[in-house]
């Protein structure tokens, strides 16, 4: 893998996120109702620091909790003949909340699928929306997210890699070549 492009440094993400906060308290006529849910792993920071924004901006404390989806993907089946299930944890409950996914990168929108399923298995919540950091296009699902910090058209042979200080130690998005040189 070869690095290609810094597409977002540090800043450029403070920013992208703190629009996105200020389009969740909008949208949804103030944060009473919502809850943020991060997609482990590279979802969990970046809900963290929406829900430390809306803080800023409202001065109220949004739950924030995080989401294993891999129990809801659509190709477990293929990682083993009787895959394990489990149901999805939430330290809130989601009936009746306006529930706002957060990750890092939409692609084929299977990741997102998987979360919606994730949580419908803990209740009906009022409304489900999708906020990204990176839509990089190539959906195979019929989803499309309600907040983006930033759209980034690639190819197929490329990879958007979103760094968080927890996992990486610096903050920024970067456009990687997978081909084989």
């Amino acid at each position: 893998m070869k690095l290609k492009a810094q597409i977002m440094d540090e800043a450029a993400v403070g920013r992208a996120l703190m629009r996105i906060s200020h389009e969740i308290n909008e949208h949804n006529r103030g944060v009473d109702n919502v809850v943020l849910v991060g997609v482990r792993r590279q979802g969990e920071p970046i809900a963290r620091r929406i829900r430390g924004n809306i803080h800023k901006i409202e001065d109220k404390d949004v739950p924030c909790g995080s989401l294993d989806i891999k129990y809801y993907r659509d190709d477990l089946s293929l990682l083993s003949e009787q895959p394990e299930t489990r149901r999805a944890e939430l330290p809130f409950d989601v009936t009746d909340r306006d529930v706002v996914i957060c990750d890092d990168v939409i692609y084929t929108g299977r990741t997102a699928r998987a979360a919606i399923e994730a949580i419908f298995s803990l209740g009906r919540p009022r409304s489900i929306q999708l906020a990204v950091l990176i839509d990089r296009g190539h959906r195979e699902l019929p989803i499309r997210p309600d907040y983006v910090g930033k759209n980034i058209p690639t190819s197929r042979s490329e990879l958007v890699e979103v760094r968080v200080p927890e996992f990486d130690g610096e903050t920024g998005v970067f456009l990687m070549d997978l081909a084989q040189e």
